[in-house]
Formats: structure tokens, sequence, C-alpha cells
């Protein structure tokens, strides 16, 4: 994660430097970044931790995580917003984490017409730290049997 985070830091200062150029000066919302961030950590160690004890359990799920992780790109909002999904669907999408991760990010440097969704964000929350404690109480269950497996 330190090296994603060294990563993230480089490319928020070239975004600085894009949004001084293009004169864009982000909202008062800029404040909450450090909490969305800290919401990307959590999701991201949750399924870390899972995907980590799963590799070394199970040999062969080394084959599996690039489809796992392929899938998690298409189901998240990277590349649209997530107010293309219908209403109906909001709350079952907001299982994922990284959808109050990326909403977050994407309302607090933008801010304006990308309001957040207080209750798709809370799931998202509330998701991400269920993932991580899963995840933490997995991992430590079967750590014992790792020293055999390697």
């Amino acid at each position: 994660m330190v090296v994603s985070f060294v990563d993230f830091l480089i490319s928020t200062v070239i975004l600085a430097f894009l949004m001084i150029w293009y004169q864009f000066i982000p909202g008062w919302q800029v404040v909450f970044l450090p909490i969305f961030l800290g919401f990307g950590a959590i999701a991201a160690l949750g399924i870390t931790y899972w995907l980590s004890a799963l590799k070394v359990k199970y040999r062969d799920f080394r084959h599996v995580i690039p489809f796992i992780i392929q899938f998690g790109l298409y189901v998240s909002p990277v590349g649209f917003s997530s107010s293309v999904i219908p209403e109906k669907w909001k709350l079952l999408y907001a299982l994922n984490p990284m959808v109050g991760v990326i909403d977050g990010f994407r309302w607090a440097l933008l801010g304006g017409s990308n309001d957040i969704d207080p209750n798709v964000l809370t799931i998202s929350f509330l998701v991400a730290v269920l993932l991580f404690l899963s995840g933490f109480h997995f991992f430590r269950r079967t750590e014992s049997e790792f020293a055999d497996v390697i």
C-alpha cells in the first residue's frame, strides 16, 4: 500500500498542477479527501486480507485474482458516473465498497453537480468495514497454516 500511496501522491501533484494550469479551484469539499483516502485504504486492506489468505491456502487461486480485479473495475464507477445506475439498483450497487470511495473522490474534487448519495456512501462504508474486519479475522485464523504451505 505504501508504493500505491506514493503513486497516489505523485498523481495528486500532477492533478494540482493541471488544476492550476486550467484555473480550476475545487470547492470546500476538498477537505474530505483524507477521509475518502482512509475509506479506500480500509476497503483495499479488507480485500487484500481475503485475497492473500486465499492465495496461500488455495494455490490455484492466484489465477482467479486478475479476473476478480477486472470484474471490480467494471462494476466500479471509474469510467462512468454512478448517476447512470437506475434508482432501484442503487442500494445493491452500494454493496461495492469502492463506489463510495470513487464517488467521494469525485464529489470532493469536482463538487457541484456531483452530489453524493449519503445512503450509498453509508452502505459502501459499512461494507468496507465489514470486509476489513472479516478479512483480518480470516487472515489471522489461517495465518498459522501459512508456514506449512509456503
